[in-house]
């Protein structure tokens, strides 16, 4: 099976037009249906529980929350009529519009947002977004062990049908920015006897309605005629195929089997942009990718010999090299631990020499390390093989073991679903692959989801379970500042603390590239690389 798998792939990336070479079998059609490349979702597809491409390239289609983002990543109203704030952004008085129904005729209330926000936070429900209710009154007492899955963050109160109050932990200017992503959507009452049954055939209160999904295959999404909202369906629906090859993806959109694909196969990245069968896209995106060490990784603690071998790697790797020999032009070396579209990226960062290409640095705090402790393991660097890693990881693999001598490896994982599954269930022994696409357009939005405290332990992204009190603080101070300038020159010194530490290894930022076929019209991407679907328009 895997061998057939394989040589599937060559026969796709060579360039020749099958269809069918992923899971899917898509069909060449003209009916005004969007046709698009996606993997299969991790989890059921709920708001409380989609974090990964796979999942959330769906549930933004089909639900709406409180504020949804332009294409710059700038807000407006959605839901919400109004989002007001006290004088200290301590407290926010959230008013929703009238009018608003889920695909199942329930009107869309404040309790559809405070119930659906306290369900997603409370720890016995185990939702991956837990992290994004971190800084509500209550999120502390919902982490305890045994609380009660129906119970409701204290800091949300009810006022009315179409009014709510949010009560923060501390100031926290930037939360109405958060509002649009997916985590803060509502969901109907239906929801709560059983939400992963629910996550199977979600009601949202989106531009589309999921009308079918034939798991390993397709998703299918049609348009919600009782929407309300700006984001109105341009096309016919949606329909997504479940790849577990993107090269494949890539033959059928030469083929014209689908129409939309946001993730480019590494071996086509070298012609694609010259691929007259395709439209391109290539512009900058706010994208971060490195590779994470778990903090409890042998011989990589947060101690002396831990942070030594952490900068021997950072150092050990020719991230320009990667870029241009096996991504032609498509990543940009990292200079921090954001993204080059975010505010607070910064080429000029204390302590971010380490991300410079330095083999005889890297040998000699190597060498430090092992003369406090003698390196006697394998070093494995696990990714998801199923989104085109491979390439990159033996690359980068092989610089360590030719500049450090140790023995490192690629440790692929078949599907997408799998890898992020693996990493849940417990915490991992190895390093893994790490990828970030800002889910508001803000430095907290990286900073406290892949790196604070309060994100660890499966409540959020902090996967390597890294803790430091000190960083914590200074992001507390920057969501609590009231002017953008002021809560960068926080996160600028959070950063400093990370490149001493490096939980994350920087890799590179992601340009925002994608394709369509030549009939595809309107087509526009977000700032977090997700194609606008609903505009996209065909024929």
């Amino acid at each position: 099976m895997k061998r057939s798998i394989a040589i599937c792939a060559v026969i796709c990336a060579a360039g020749m037009m099958l269809a069918g070479c992923g899971a899917n079998n898509a069909a060449k059609t003209d009916d005004g249906i969007i046709q698009a490349y996606d993997t299969e979702p991790q989890k059921p597809i709920t708001p409380g529980d989609s974090d990964e491409k796979g999942s959330t390239r769906v549930a933004q289609m089909i639900y709406e929350g409180l504020v949804n983002y332009n294409a710059d990543g700038s807000t407006r109203n959605a839901v919400a009529k109004s989002i007001e704030p006290n004088a200290d952004s301590t407290s926010f008085t959230i008013t929703i519009k009238d009018g608003w129904k889920f695909t199942d005729g329930t009107p869309v209330t404040a309790e559809s947002f405070t119930k659906a926000w306290s369900y997603a936070a409370n720890a016995t429900n185990a939702m991956k977004n837990a992290w994004c209710f971190s800084s509500i009154k209550g999120y502390d007492e919902l982490q305890k062990k045994g609380v009660s899955k129906d119970a409701q963050l204290s800091g949300l109160k009810v006022v009315d049908d179409h009014t709510f109050t949010v009560d923060m932990t501390a100031p926290n200017s930037t939360f109405p920015t958060q509002l649009g992503y997916i985590a803060f959507a509502p969901v109907p009452e239906s929801a709560f006897k059983d939400m992963k049954k629910f996550g199977e055939s979600p009601v949202g209160n989106g531009p589309y309605k999921l009308t079918g999904w034939d798991h390993g295959k397709s998703i299918t999404l049609r348009p919600n005629d009782g929407y309300q909202g700006d984001r109105r369906a341009r096309n016919k629906g949606i329909d997504f195929h479940i790849y577990t090859k993107n090269d494949a993806a890539y033959s059928d959109l030469q083929a014209g089997n689908i129409d939309v694909l946001d993730d480019i196969p590494t071996v086509a990245l070298k012609s694609f942009q010259s691929n007259k069968a395709i439209t391109s896209y290539n512009s900058a995106g706010a994208q971060f990718q490195g590779f994470t060490i778990p903090v409890a990784l042998k011989h990589f603690g947060m101690d002396q010999e831990g942070r030594l071998r952490r900068a021997a790697l950072s150092y050990a790797i020719d991230r320009e090299q990667i870029a241009s020999k096996i991504f032609f032009g498509t990543r940009t070396p990292a200079t921090d631990f954001l993204a080059p579209t975010v505010s607070g990226h910064s080429e000029d960062i204390k302590g971010d020499e380490v991300l410079d290409h330095d083999a005889a640095k890297a040998k000699e705090l190597w060498a430090q390390a092992d003369a406090i402790s003698k390196y006697d393991g394998k070093f494995e660097l696990a990714y998801n093989a199923d989104q085109g890693h491979k390439e990159w990881v033996d690359a980068v693999c092989n610089q360590l073991k030719n500049t450090l001598g140790i023995d490192a490896a690629g440790k692929p994982f078949p599907t997408t679903s799998e890898y992020f599954d693996t990493l849940d269930s417990a915490t991992p022994t190895f390093a893994f692959y790490t990828n970030w696409i800002a889910d508001w357009p803000s430095a907290g939005d990286f900073l406290v989801t892949l790196y604070a405290s309060s994100s660890m332990n499966g409540v959020g992204s902090n996967t390597g379970n890294y803790s430091n009190a000190e960083f914590d603080t200074l992001l507390d101070k920057a969501a609590a500042s009231t002017s953008e300038d002021d809560a960068n020159a926080y996160y600028h010194s959070a950063e400093e603390i990370l490149f001493k530490d490096l939980p994350t290894i920087p890799l590179w930022n992601v340009n925002t590239v994608g394709a369509t076929g030549k009939d595809v019209h309107d087509v526009e991407f977000m700032f977090n690389k997700t194609p606008l679907y609903w505009k996209i328009t065909k024929g």
